[in-house]
């Protein structure tokens, strides 16, 4: 009796020795774990230092995953090979690649009543070229379409002053607002600002043309142009003048058609109906119209 009472407390003692051994391995794991309290802070102090790096660090993964998904399309300027003479308003090449033969077709007042339609004549006769636009002539919504569908069908859009003011005739404040107050509306318009101008009447003064640069636009006048004469005021003639560059009834009895020439045109109807095959006329000569993007642009 007494061997089994000796028994049962050495088992006893075993167990209890047992349980103490297993108690203090517990304590030990539980002193090397962090506190709560500090492992939420150091999450929030490693997350803060995560979204820290991804701001300051330009070349981490997420941003490049960003451009390859939306990659940023960047304009290609289209390289000049032609430059407008400030003396001869010729369209004069600046590289050797520049075909030579060529004219530049310009469409002033626009667009008042034809324009558009002349747009859309060009187009199909894939004949590219500048419209000198009055402010006066994009104050409807109407007429803000029509500027805004030859835009998109590719053409260049001038300034041609806002109404078609005599600069000589005007104050410097008066020629600031024609000028510069248009430039703020076609850009409301098309989304962009004119980069060519030309004064009406081919007036200009020391004051418009300082401005002119400041703008950002190439100046130009014109080499010829006939159908604001009344006697071409009529498509046969208006072409014939066109294409041969003579004009004898205005006593122009010789030839102002030459590679570069800068031809002057209206929105008006005799010249809308003449404009095709003064286009063809010129073409069959030998003569390409420039590209206005190939035109050399006013940078400073």
């Amino acid at each position: 009796m007494r061997q089994k009472r000796v028994i049962i407390a050495l088992s006893l003692f075993l167990i209890l020795v047992v349980f103490m051994g297993c108690q203090e391995q517990t304590d030990e794991v539980n002193e090397q774990k962090i506190d709560p309290d500090e492992s939420s802070e150091a999450i929030a102090e490693d997350k803060d230092r995560d979204e820290t790096t991804l701001e300051e660090d330009p070349n981490n993964e997420n941003e490049h995953s960003e451009d390859a998904l939306h990659p940023e399309e960047e304009e290609e300027e289209t390289e000049a090979l032609y430059k407008i003479d400030q003396d001869t308003w010729n369209v004069e090449p600046i590289t050797d690649e520049a075909n030579k033969d060529v004219v530049l077709l310009t469409i002033d007042d626009a667009p008042e009543k034809y324009g558009l339609e002349m747009a859309h004549i060009l187009d199909e006769l894939n004949a590219p070229a500048i419209f000198f636009v009055n402010g006066h002539f994009i104050q409807t919504e109407e007429q803000q379409d029509a500027l805004r569908e030859i835009h998109e069908l590719g053409f260049a859009i001038g300034n041609h002053t806002y109404n078609h003011s005599n600069l000589k005739d005007i104050s410097e404040d008066e020629q600031r607002k024609e000028i510069v107050e248009l430039n703020d509306l076609i850009e409301e318009v098309i989304g962009e600002r004119p980069k060519f101008f030309r004064a009406p009447h081919g007036a200009n003064t020391d004051f418009s043309e300082e401005l002119v640069k400041q703008e950002g636009m190439v100046m130009m006048n014109w080499t010829y142009g006939y159908d604001y004469f009344e006697p071409y005021m009529d498509k046969e003639k208006l072409t014939e003048a066109m294409i041969t560059g003579e004009g004898p009834e205005v006593d122009v009895d010789y030839s102002l058609l030459k590679p570069g020439a800068n031809l002057l045109m209206h929105d008006r109807e005799w010249t809308k109906d003449a404009l095709a095959d003064i286009v063809t006329g010129l073409r069959e000569q030998g003569y390409e119209m420039v590209d206005p993007d190939l035109i050399e642009k006013n940078i400073e």
